[in-house]
């Protein structure tokens, strides 16, 4: 734990107020004309589940970030399978690679 005092803890997002995210990423077989209702019910899915998602790709790959939608909540490892077993039940989805739970600010 950090030596600072709670009030800068939370201020910076340290130690018990850290914020907790996970890198995603996925290739998608030829679906240029579905893409955008995928990626919307991707982010449905994700909403509905308490989290917030951010990403970029094309009609052949993606990759994102997911994180909490609370202030000072993080995901959880339930979470995670929730989003990785949505994505691998897509026939048109291969190479689903669900990352670690890492700080969101700071990469750790």
């Amino acid at each position: 734990m950090s030596t600072k005092n709670r009030r800068i803890r939370k201020k910076l997002y340290l130690d018990e107020f850290a914020i907790k995210g996970f890198e995603l990423s996925f290739d998608i077989e030829d679906k240029s004309d579905e893409l955008n209702d995928f990626i919307w019910e991707l982010v449905g899915v994700v909403e509905s589940n308490g989290m917030d998602i951010g990403g970029s790709g094309d009609a052949t790959s993606w990759n994102g970030f997911i994180l909490s939608s609370e202030r000072y909540g993080s995901p959880t490892a339930e979470n995670v399978k929730t989003v990785e077993d949505w994505l691998t039940a897509k026939s048109f989805i291969s190479n689903v690679v669900m990352g670690d739970l890492v700080d969101a600010n700071y990469g750790e």
